[in-house]
């Protein structure tokens, strides 16, 4: 009899991985096509900073808030109903965007996208973490955030031809993220729940079928069952008690700290590329950058298979403050230096990110898993949106400057907190 945590991997593990890539690559393509659309959008609805700033933040307030409330719901009522939902919110609101006559029309059509991958990525990575074996949880897991940077990519590419067309395009940009939403809805049909959080509320049988099922009859699901039964309601506080408050603590801030640059610097990239003094360059030079987003993206999951989830953590985030801090300090320095160091950024930055969907699924246990992952997830998404809605105020107000030092600061942060919190977790069994 072989342990469910080590079973051989499958057809059904690839599949219910590859189903939770569509969050990844739906989030990375919605903040993609918003940074290329804005520009135009503003010139046609005739808006500033403060609405560019809360159009570039939208789906990632409704981030936050789908992934605390659905996070908590799902340890709740179960994880395979909300998986299925969420992704007709994002196909509907999303094909929505095609008909806005308004900046406030369009910031509530992203915020309800927003909430529809923030539900996905308190679930997908929970799902994927509960079902697949401990040993090829973090390459899986990790081949997540790679679609995000497929999904990002792709609408650069994409939004580049389109918003090249002038006009209305930019609506049939925006709406075009509804046609792999629907494909989602459609091939979720028939997900099971995960067996772990059946155990969890004692529903022995159901789970003993699912993994008869989808893991096979060789399974030594008495011993999983045995370490796993429990008819115990976690509360929610408890993730800031004595027992989980340091994973809590260490989660949220590391979490944040990687995606707060990110999100605020890449969302506004062009603004970015001028002030290094490659904005003359224009399209070669974010094609080159973003080539750099995917392949430091896939070279990530060579970094997670190979090094353990602490020491990637910390070396990411040295290389991350040596390579942006000579913006902050240096900003007339010549753009043959200041690019090859963006482009070291954007390449770790890319790696690092892995992490985001392998280190939360492994902080917390069974009972209280979806609602720790939704709060990390939702916590980062505040933190990013209002990053990015700073982020051109802070050029308008301080310069690129002190705009610069400031993100800096968050990733010695994110450095600190990491050296001193940041536990192995990279051959745990999940409780």
């Amino acid at each position: 009899m072989t342990a469910y945590d080590d079973v051989p991997l499958n057809r059904f593990h690839l599949r219910i991985t590859a189903l939770t890539f569509c969050a990844n690559f739906s989030d990375g393509y919605e903040l993609g096509i918003i940074g290329v659309a804005l520009p135009m959008i503003a010139t046609g609805m005739g808006f500033g900073s403060v609405w560019t700033g809360l159009l570039g933040a939208s789906a990632l307030i409704g981030i936050f808030l789908g992934s605390i409330l659905v996070g908590w719901g799902a340890d709740r009522i179960g994880r395979q109903r909300l998986y299925l939902w969420d992704f007709l919110l994002i196909a509907a609101a999303s094909a929505a965007e095609l008909f806005v006559h308004s900046p406030a029309e369009l910031f509530v059509l992203r915020l309800l996208i927003g909430i529809g991958i923030g539900a996905d990525y308190a679930l997908g990575p929970t799902l994927v973490a509960e079902f697949v074996p401990r040993r090829y949880r973090g390459g899986l897991l990790a081949s997540l955030t790679v679609l995000w940077t497929v999904g990002y990519v792709a609408a650069f590419f994409f939004g580049n031809y389109m918003t090249g067309l002038g006009g209305d395009s930019w609506r049939w940009l925006l709406a075009s993220s509804s046609l792999p939403a629907i494909a989602v809805v459609l091939l979720r049909i028939g997900t099971p729940e995960s067996p772990r959080w059946l155990l969890s509320k004692g529903k022995i049988e159901e789970a003993r079928e699912v993994v008869r099922r989808f893991a096979g009859p060789n399974v030594d699901f008495e011993t999983f069952a045995r370490d796993h039964v429990s008819e115990r309601k976690a509360k929610y506080r408890e993730l800031f008690g004595p027992k989980y408050r340091r994973n809590t603590t260490f989660g949220v801030v590391f979490y944040n700290a990687q995606v707060i640059p990110y999100f605020a610097i890449y969302t506004f990239l062009p603004l970015v590329l001028v002030k290094i003094g490659v904005g003359e360059e224009g399209f070669f030079a974010d094609s080159v950058l973003n080539v750099f987003l995917l392949a430091g993206s896939v070279a990530g999951l060579w970094f997670v298979a190979k090094m353990s989830r602490r020491g990637l953590t910390i070396w990411s985030f040295v290389v991350l403050t040596l390579s942006l801090a000579p913006m902050a300090v240096w900003p007339d320095a010549p753009t043959v230096v200041l690019f090859p160091l963006f482009l070291v950024f954007t390449f770790t930055m890319s790696a690092a990110v892995n992490l985001d969907q392998v280190y939360p699924p492994e902080l917390f246990p069974t009972e209280l898993r979806s609602s720790g992952v939704g709060l990390l997830n939702g916590m980062s998404r505040i933190g990013s949106a209002i990053g990015t809605f700073l982020l051109p105020l802070s050029f308008d107000a301080f310069g690129f400057s002190s705009t610069m030092l400031a993100l800096t600061v968050v990733l010695v942060g994110g450095l600190v907190v990491s050296i001193f919190w940041a536990p192995e977790t990279k051959t745990a069994a999940l409780d």
